[in-house]
């Protein structure tokens, strides 16, 4: 299992994002919320990921995309908790709650409760 995180892995489809808000079950640790929905999914990937941090709490864009990239590497890091015991496909959106600038241990710390929760939640359905 690779820590890479390709460009086919990543959620762009403008459609599946409207799903996902419309749709998904979600999944809360503070400060990260994690947002997913089994669907199918194009070209063999099993798990097509997104993160967003909210204009509203983060107005400069600087302090947006360093929250982004912390969710993306601690999702990076923390990925084969997943795809080593999912069946299915699945698209995940990670979501920042919290109201001030994270270190990456917090958001690491989260990310990995989540998605040990994710996996028991998918076990139990």
């Amino acid at each position: 299992m690779s820590f890479a995180f390709p460009k086919k892995e990543k959620l762009k489809s403008r459609k599946l994002f409207d799903t996902l808000f419309a749709q998904g079950k979600t999944i809360t640790k503070y400060p990260v919320k994690l947002i997913y929905l089994k669907t199918e999914l194009p070209n063999g990937v099993k798990i097509q990921t997104g993160v967003a941090v909210p204009k509203r709490s983060f107005k400069s864009a600087v302090k947006r995309n360093r929250i982004k990239r912390l969710l993306r590497e601690a999702y990076r890091l923390n990925k084969p908790i997943v795809f080593n015991n999912s069946e299915g496909n699945f698209a995940f959106l990670f979501l920042y709650l919290g109201k001030e600038m994270p270190n990456y241990r917090t958001v690491e710390k989260s990310m990995r409760t989540i998605l040990q929760k994710f996996n028991n939640t998918i076990i139990d359905e």
